[in-house]
């Protein structure tokens, strides 16, 4: 097996020394008196608005604690790998609302800006992306998108700081960003960035949309687009599965067992390989009737015909009163980690605040009984329009020349999979393009064996984040691959994905994988399933 490691790894670093290495030009500000030079700066001088909370030198290898942070955002401290100069500050965005906004920016800066979105409905700073960017040499930011915590308690009749959740929040921090940045090391941004997933791609996205000047390339995984729709069919899986104490209800157990091993048994090899992976969900039509219990069966390990219709709900797509899509199906192989949240018998927490504090501003909305005129309610309203469903983003990728590169696990848990094709196709239909001429400016990956955002049993590590990255090289980080695209002009058409033994590098690689970009579908052709070499992209008309 670490045989097996070295081998992939010298591939990427033979790749990287035979196609090139992204530019890394070096910016170092008064190198012998970084930190004086910190404290010397004037942060005030170059963003409106604002008061200071912190400003400090922090050293390579400090523990930053955080202890005014949401208990709720599970973040208490994060070490920084560089030595950075910190600027966090309070900024107003109108008489009721404001953001915390942090500005890292690095002793050893390439002259690139880098920043970072949130997730779900949350107001939670990304600390780690945040130190991600720093520890490759972008000056980087972030913000509570004007909340603290993962609820929506803060937007009940609260329009301002809803503003600043949509959109608001980012456009400020990114402008905030690059004056600051300019200032500190006397040269601005060659070029701007943006990195997030979730809720976090949604931002990216709305930013592609709103604000097409604001990033040269911009990262996503997962993204929420389609919002108020998404938002209603998370809702409605409480409706479909019932209360963890209704009868019929399907336990974790079942989902995570003999439920799954039968999506696997009739989907994982439709690619060829056994490997506990289905690589393109869109071709498993899971037929759940095959588990409904025969006379005398032990009911533990099969489901009564109630069960079965639940499994096949919960599977299907959500439809509205018309009988129009609102949005796509969940993909059989999620089950394993949706039983945490979608199928666990309790409302959807995002969901639930969002109706409760923002389509009816009423925090006694209970969804039990959710319905049509909920989804016609929250499409209806759409504040801000944070839908995020553009059909064309020429204003981005035209004389701008924005790049825009999206990443989604095909066992995602939270966010179906099928959304983001559907998206792109959405895309390809309102700007009148075929995929070939796409590909110019958007790079659609699916990712297959991952989880919402990173985890998973497949090749999940592509460089989307600090844990999800093994190096900063093209071909094996998203990231680095949208740099070379900017500044290089070369494309990515595959990224290759890691997958260490229980997550842990010490154990040994368990899989590698070329992730194709869409609509290619990564197929396998003969050998070791778990080596990059035994797969291809393939075009299927």
């Amino acid at each position: 097996m670490a045989q097996l490691l070295i081998f992939v790894l010298s591939l990427c670093f033979f790749a990287h020394s035979v196609l090139g290495s992204i530019p890394q030009p070096f910016f170092p500000p008064h190198p012998a008196n970084f930190s004086t030079a910190c404290l010397e700066f004037e942060p005030l001088k170059y963003v409106s608005n604002a008061t200071l909370n912190v400003h400090e030198f922090v050293a390579a290898g400090t523990t930053l604690q955080f202890p005014g942070t949401d208990p709720s955002c599970g973040t208490t401290n994060q070490t920084v790998s560089v030595d950075i100069c910190r600027i966090a500050l309070n900024v107003s965005t109108s008489d009721r609302s404001g953001i915390i906004f942090e500005s890292w920016m690095p002793r050893s800066w390439t002259g690139r800006l880098l920043a970072t979105g949130n997730g779900g409905i949350d107001g939670c700073i990304k600390y780690d992306d945040i130190n991600y960017g720093n520890r490759n040499g972008f000056s980087a930011v972030g913000s509570n998108n004007g909340h603290n915590g993962t609820g929506g308690s803060t937007f009940l009749h609260n329009p301002e700081v809803l503003k600043d959740y949509i959109y608001r929040s980012l456009h400020t921090i990114t402008e905030g960003g690059k004056n600051l940045t300019t200032a500190f090391y006397s040269a601005p941004a060659n070029n701007s960035y943006y990195l997030g997933c979730s809720g976090g791609g949604r931002q990216g996205i709305k930013a592609a949309e709103m604000f097409p000047e604001d990033f040269n390339g911009i990262v996503v995984g997962a993204p929420a687009v389609n919002f108020n729709n998404m938002t209603s069919w998370r809702a409605s899986f409480f409706g479909k599965t019932g209360a963890s104490t209704s009868p019929n209800f399907i336990p974790a157990g079942a989902w995570q067992g003999f439920i799954h091993d039968a999506v696997l048994k009739q989907c994982d090899t439709i690619d060829g390989a056994a490997d506990g992976i289905i690589e393109d969900p869109t071709l498993c039509d899971f037929r759940p009737e095959e588990l409904i219990c025969s006379s005398g069966q032990n009911s533990t390990k099969c489901l009564n015909e109630a069960q079965v219709e639940i499994v096949r709900s919960v599977l299907s797509p959500l439809y509205g009163s018309s009988g129009e899509l609102v949005f796509p199906a969940m993909q059989p192989g999620s089950e394993v980690q949706a039983v945490q949240r979608l199928y666990s018998g309790t409302p959807f927490s995002y969901s639930l605040d969002w109706f409760r504090y923002v389509v009816y501003n009423s925090s006694t909305f209970d969804d039990t009984h959710f319905s049509d005129s909920d989804i016609t309610a929250a499409q209806a309203l759409n504040p801000y329009n944070v839908q995020t469903y553009p059909s064309n983003l020429s204003n981005f990728t035209g004389t701008h020349k924005g790049k825009l590169l999206i990443f989604h696990g095909q066992q995602d848990e939270k966010i179906t999979s099928f959304s983001t094709e559907r998206f792109y196709n959405h895309l390809a239909s309102g700007m009148e393009l075929h995929s070939s001429q796409i590909d110019d400016f958007l790079r659609y990956f699916r990712i297959s064996g991952m989880s919402h955002c990173s985890s998973g049993p497949g090749a999940w590590m592509i460089g989307q984040s600090g844990p999800g990255s093994m190096s900063f090289y093209p071909e094996t980080n998203v990231l680095a691959a949208m740099v070379q695209w900017v500044e290089e002009g070369i494309a990515p058409d595959t990224i290759l994905g890691m997958k260490f033994v229980n997550d842990s590098a010490a154990k040994g690689l368990e899989r590698s994988r070329r992730h194709c970009r869409f609509p290619y579908r990564n197929t396998y052709i003969g050998g070791n399933a778990s080596l990059q070499r035994s797969w291809e992209c393939m075009l299927y008309e």
